[in-house]
């Protein structure tokens, strides 16, 4: 696919399937509980009671990939990017379908995601995507991740969270803290973009983005059924 700031049409808005949901799999983790459940068609994962994402509509987490590349110089090579949160594989699919990019990694802390997508329900999402040389799995906690590693990226794309100001755990505050932002522009490339998926825009977020040394911050909206639209902020890393 190639790369397009462009949303799909709102005409075609989706609406969350109902009807009652299968619990497939839930287990304790580190961090708390995490729960695969089917409703419908679809698959949704929910931790410590707290709804995150669902295959109902993946035109936002597509969409966190598209922008990142588009805000890429057009002739940087093989870009690499490091995508932080495997989720319901929607992120990954959309990298690696898009042969401009180079090295795909992505950041998963719960073995249970990781597993659903490699031997469970979510490998009919993800298989393919999971297969390809460029494309791997770090199994370890994102925010320890960007605080630790010495690898630098073209591109970080993010979705931890339900945005800036709802985390899934406290411990993921820091990621949006002068600190954690620090970190975030260590670990890119010069010329490198950060982009961050949010359930709901965030002016206060834009300002720490900007306070933190980024540059062109941004925020993409994608509309939604019901309520606020979906967004991506943005944000580079001067070249």
């Amino acid at each position: 696919m190639s790369a397009t700031t462009a949303p799909e049409p709102m005409e075609s808005l989706p609406v969350r399937s109902t009807g009652t949901p299968v619990v497939l799999d839930r287990r304790e983790g580190p961090f708390g509980e995490v729960v695969l459940r089917e409703r419908g068609e679809h698959f949704e994962i929910i931790a410590n009671g707290c709804f995150l994402m669902d295959t109902s509509d993946g035109r936002s987490e597509r969409l966190l990939i598209d922008v990142a590349l588009a805000s890429l110089p057009a002739d940087r090579t093989a870009p690499s990017v490091l995508i932080g949160g495997l989720g319901v594989g929607f992120s990954l699919v959309r990298a690696a379908e898009e042969k401009r990019w180079g090295r795909i990694v992505v950041v998963e802390r719960e073995q249970a995601i990781v597993d659903w997508h490699r031997e469970g329900p979510l490998d009919r999402i993800s298989g393919a995507a999971l297969a390809e040389p460029r494309a791997g799995i770090l199994h370890t906690d994102l925010v320890a991740h960007l605080r630790t590693t010495t690898e630098r990226y073209d591109a970080l794309c993010l979705d931890i969270d339900n945005g800036p100001g709802w985390t899934v755990t406290e411990s993921n505050e820091s990621l949006y803290s002068p600190a954690g932002l620090a970190h975030c522009h260590d670990r890119l490339n010069p010329g490198g973009v950060l982009a961050v998926w949010s359930a709901q825009p965030s002016p206060a977020f834009e300002a720490a983005l900007r306070n933190a040394g980024f540059s062109g911050v941004r925020t993409e909206e994608v509309a939604v059924a019901r309520g606020v639209p979906d967004v991506v902020h943005l944000a580079l890393r001067a070249g």
